[in-house]
């Protein structure tokens, strides 16, 4: 057989429906090895990896569940497809949460079992595409990870740069690795063997920031006890990088403006003129122009800093690093904390790239290290996910708690309902609501009203049945069965 055809173990005891189901499957680029026992496909598991496995739920010899299992314990990338009669809808619907693909119930036509197969098995490719990605890119762009577009282009600026003295300014939300950056064009440069000085301006109360930079001599000002050599000597040949800028003092901002155009400064308390050799790199997650318009910022400091632009990009607008960069950490937190995760299940990757992530790349590290720490297993379900991510629908962080309907901007809130008075147990009287007119509203029948709900999520995700199902909280199947009930209420009312 050609390498590229996809495998497909068929697991039927009825030869006649293991003969259609072959006939329905004859044109197509497929593999198909077919066991009519339990045992038979245990046996073929143990030599080969399928991409799917058609398996009827009830054998002469065992349940499908238990080959289910035998699947999962393996930790096989293979998409299973439980195959039921009606009576057994309920099981087939339960082996889904233990890790089935989706279910086909007897009898089906042929377009139904291509539909169904061709889905799982164009997960599985993406599946596969995404680790050979993971693979490729375990250990990343001098510490990112991703190769979207986006972060492609921030790798060839950055390397662009990084042999050159120019300054770097790097923007991006809090989390978006606006470090990484900065030691990414140190390390590429010929500096990389020089100090790389980070200096964090929203840390440093404002009094001692100027000292922290230039230094001081003994006798400058009260505590000074003794001469200080701090980053502008300590930078001296190698890199200096300037974190949160924008929260710098707008009075030390001039000083640090002659620094970098001259290369020469005095320490607090000195007349002396030192000069130094540095390479500056800084950033920001505030927008520096609205910061100079405020006048927050010197206009004449950011031109002289923004010479090469660096824009990182937050987490979701790269939805597609998100697997990539949550594996890295799931591999490194586990051999850390001596856990056995391998992966994630479909559900939680499901939750990972449709979450918004506020906190971008650190808050995902953050989860991840949860998830390690508080659970254990080969395999993160979505249950193992904190809040908000799993046990809220998934609302996110940056969505602001609804504000209560009687909450006012003064002290006197006016409550929707009476409180007892606490020393006479008398309810204070309550101002007559206005009655306000019923409006008629046109009532659509149920299905229909389903219908447009359920074809919404599907428009949203781009025709992927199983991935608008998940995010419903229903099955494939469910939605492919409320399909007929359409079709045939469409196919009632053309009458």
């Amino acid at each position: 057989m050609s390498e590229h055809l996809s495998k497909v173990l068929l697991v039927e005891d009825e030869k006649s429906l293991a003969t259609l189901y072959g006939q329905y499957l004859k044109n197509e680029s497929l593999e198909i090895t077919h066991v009519a026992t339990g045992r038979e496909a245990i046996s073929y598991l143990e030599h080969n990896e399928p991409d799917a496995v058609l398996l009827d739920i009830r054998l002469p010899d065992m349940m499908g569940t238990e080959i289910l299992e035998e699947v999962n314990s393996r930790g096989m990338d293979t998409a299973v497809i439980m195959i039921t009669a009606h009576g057994s809808i309920n099981t087939a619907v339960e082996t889904m949460r233990g890790g089935a693909y989706d279910f086909l119930v007897k009898p089906f036509n042929r377009d139904r079992l291509l539909q169904t197969l061709n889905s799982a098995l164009n997960r599985k490719k993406l599946a596969s595409l995404v680790r050979k990605q993971e693979l490729s890119l375990h250990d990343g762009f001098q510490g990112f990870i991703g190769s979207s577009q986006t972060m492609q282009i921030v790798y060839r600026i950055i390397e662009a740069a990084a042999d050159s003295k120019a300054t770097v300014f790097v923007t991006g939300e809090s989390g978006t690795g606006k470090e990484v950056a900065a030691e990414a064009v140190h390390s590429l440069s010929s500096r990389t063997n020089k100090p790389l000085v980070v200096l964090n301006c929203a840390a440093i109360p404002k009094d001692l920031m100027e000292s922290e930079i230039f230094g001081h001599v003994k006798g400058a000002f009260t505590g000074a006890i003794s001469d200080h050599d701090v980053a502008a000597t300590q930078a001296d040949t190698g890199t200096f990088f300037l974190d949160e800028i924008c929260e710098m003092d707008i009075h030390l901002q001039s000083k640090l403006l002659r620094f970098i155009q001259t290369g020469t400064f005095h320490k607090v308390g000195s007349a002396k003129m030192e000069k130094v050799d540095i390479r500056f790199v800084c950033a920001t997650n505030r927008d520096p122009l609205v910061e100079i318009g405020a006048g927050r910022f010197r206009e004449d400091l950011y031109y002289r800093l923004h010479v090469i632009p660096v824009q990182l990009p937050s987490l979701r607008d790269r939805p597609e690093d998100i697997m990539p960069i949550a594996m890295k950490f799931l591999h490194d937190y586990s051999e850390e904390e001596s856990r056995e995760f391998e992966r994630f299940s479909d559900q939680s990757i499901n939750r990972l790239v449709t979450y918004d992530w506020p906190g971008n790349v650190r808050q995902l590290q953050n989860v991840i290290r949860q998830v390690v720490v508080m659970n254990k297993g080969r395999v993160v379900e979505e249950t193992m996910l904190p809040f908000p991510l799993y046990g809220n629908n998934g609302q996110s962080l940056s969505t602001p708690p609804a504000r209560p309907p009687f909450a006012t901007q003064s002290s006197d809130v006016s409550l929707p309902y009476p409180i007892p008075n606490y020393n006479t147990g008398v309810s204070p009287p309550q101002p007559e609501m206005p009655t306000m007119p019923l409006r008629p509203k046109q009532i659509m029948p149920l299905w229909q009203t389903e219908k447009e709900a359920i074809q919404t999520a599907i428009d949203s995700c781009n025709g992927n049945i199983p991935k608008a199902a998940a995010l419903l909280g229903i099955s494939a199947s469910t939605i492919y069965r409320k399909k007929q009930v359409w079709e045939a209420e469409e196919a009632k009312s053309a009458e």
